[in-house]
Formats: structure tokens, sequence, C-alpha cells
């Protein structure tokens, strides 16, 4: 059954084999040399809880796979500069990558399925040019500070699917930060620091995308901090549902969320300070249609009335997730958003 959004959703995290798989993998990572225990126990519990897998779509069982594991089980290789990490991302091997310094590169770079690419300490670095998935799966990016991309730092691009983005720092693209278009699905974005982008996400590229999108473009968007960013958090065509929860907006200069073209997305638990427009909806955007927004136990401070339309699939149809008291969320999502070494091997 379909359930739409309506009413509130709070309800325990579930944790799926995928999940655990994961959470075994990154704690291997982290105990090689990497942070003790006691110091990921002294983090607050929801960043903590990131390293137990994904919350949201990319732990979803779907399209052959049972979540996100990214180079679980593969060898564990260190990218010091462009030419090996160049070679990683695009071996047919499952492996996980550890990026040590900064990675100079130009363009997008293909990232092939079955991957982990994970900053080391704080060092984590790619300048100058991204990530691009096509009809790639099973990939974790963390701990990584994105700077200066000359296109998109990150995108997540036909078919592919299983993607989990977490707890990296993005500045500096000439376009968007993250993409989601051209029918990628079961995709998560948590803990990320968007510090003053300009287009932070984009969730389906084109109002002509139709016949690739409707459907597809399932994305959680949970724990992020958008600080000063101008747009894009995210805009969204087609897809549902898209769920942005218990993320920090400051200072959005043009607006929050923008949901078009008959996408779906709920929001819920976020924290909106001094956003003049935080819910574009019914009156669509630019030259794009409306779309269908629901809004749930959110704070807003100084920030506009949001805009609501119609009803969303809940995204609880898919998978359980627990939803922070809202006014906890700048201090929370300040503390645990973006690099930080507690999220990648010493």
């Amino acid at each position: 059954m379909i359930r739409t959004a309506t009413a509130r959703t709070n309800r325990p995290g579930r944790r799926t084999a995928a999940g655990a798989v994961a959470a075994a993998a990154l704690a291997a990572l982290l105990g090689s040399g990497g942070v003790p225990a006691p110091a990921l126990a002294a983090v607050h519990t929801p960043a903590a809880a990131a390293a137990d897998g994904p919350v949201g779509f990319a732990a979803v069982d779907a399209l052959g796979r049972n979540g996100t594991t990214g180079g679980a089980g593969g060898r564990t290789v260190t990218a010091t500069d462009a030419e090996q990490f160049l070679e990683y991302i695009d071996s047919k091997e499952t492996l996980v990558i550890r990026v040590a310094g900064t990675i100079a590169i130009t363009s997008k770079q293909g990232v092939r399925p079955n991957k982990t690419i994970i900053g080391v300490g704080t060092s984590g670095h790619i300048t100058g040019g991204g990530l691009d998935f096509y009809r790639s799966y099973n990939v974790i990016v963390r701990n990584l500070r994105f700077t200066a991309a000359e296109d998109d730092a990150i995108n997540v691009g036909r078919e592919s699917h299983h993607i989990w983005i977490d707890h990296n720092t993005f500045s500096g693209a000439v376009d968007g930060s993250i993409d989601v278009v051209r029918g990628a699905d079961y995709v998560t974005v948590s803990w990320n620091h968007f510090d003053h982008s300009d287009k932070s996400m984009l969730i389906s590229h084109s109002d002509g995308a139709a016949g690739t999108d409707v459907g597809r473009l399932k994305v959680t968007i949970h724990h992020n901090f958008f600080d000063n960013s101008r747009q894009r958090h995210p805009r969204i065509r087609f897809g549902e549902p898209v769920h942005v929860f218990n993320n920090y907006f400051l200072g959005n200069e043009l607006y929050g969320v923008a949901s078009t073209e008959n996408a779906g997305v709920l929001v819920e638990g976020n924290y909106f300070q001094d956003v003049p427009h935080p819910l574009v909806s019914a009156s669509g955007y630019a030259d794009s249609g409306p779309g269908r927004a629901v809004q749930r136990d959110n704070v807003y401070v100084n920030s506009g009335v949001p805009e609501t339309a119609g009803t969303v699939v809940e995204p609880r149809t898919y998978y359980a997730y627990t939803v922070d008291d809202p006014s906890t969320v700048p201090a929370k999502v300040r503390s645990g958003a973006g690099v930080g070494a507690q999220w990648g091997p010493a």
C-alpha cells in the first residue's frame, strides 16, 4: 500500500543487513590506525549513527541491491595524486579508496560501481573537477572536501542507484554541488556542509525529462547544513518521494526547497533561519510548473511562509526513520556536518 504524507512521522530507525555490512567495513577502516571507539561514542547520537550505514533511500532493498555497502569486502588502497585516484575510481574491482591530500582533477570523472571513496583524517580534498556516476551503483562518497569544480562536484546520473553521499564539504562549484538526474534512484545525501554555495542540489535536470525521471529520483536529504547557500536545497522536478528532514537552512537568499513539475517532497523537522522563501511548490519556479509539497514540524525563524500543495507518498512506505526535535538541529548539524577526522581513517 502506498501511503501519502498527511501527518507526523516519528519512527525508530531500522538497521538493514546492508547497513550492518557498511558499518562493519567503516568500523574496520576507522579502526586501522583510525579513531578509537570512545571518540566516536562522544559524538552526538545522530552523527554517530551515520557510521552504521545510510538512513533513507540508499539503504532500501531495490534494483538488485540490498542497500549501499560501497567497497566493503574489497581491497583498501590509498590515492595521493590524481593519477592514482583516477585509476582506482575507474577500476572494475571492489575497492575502498582512501584519499590522502589534495587531488586536482578536471571535468567530471567517472566512478565505477562498488566503491567507497573516503578522505583520510581531514586531508581528503578534490579540487577543480568532480565525480560522475553513469549507470553506476553501490558507491559511498565520504569525508571529502570538494572545491572549485568547473562543473558539478558530484553528478549522480544516468540510471545510477544506491549512492550515499555523507559528511562532505562543498564550496565554489561553477554549477551544482550535487546533481541527481537522468533516472537516478535510491540516493541518500546526509551530514554534508554546503558552504556558501550557489546551486546546492538539483534533482532532475530539465522540464523535458519526464520520460526518464517519473517514478525515479527517490532521494533522502537529512542533517545537512545549507550555510548561506543561495538556492536548490534541493530544486526538484518529477521525483517522488524526496524526503528532506532535519536539515539546517541558514540565510538562503533565493529559496530553500523548490518542488516543481509534479514532484512530491516531504519537508520535515528542519530549521529555517533567515530564509525568505523556505518552500516553493504550488506556484512553480522560473519556467517550471508547480509541484507538490507537504511540510510538518519545521521551525521558521525570521523566515517566510512555506508554500504547500497536494499530498506526497510517505517515505515510511519505503523505510523507517527517526526525526530529531527540530529545535536541536542547528547545534547538531553545526557540530556534525561536513568533513571531520572522526568520519575517515587516520
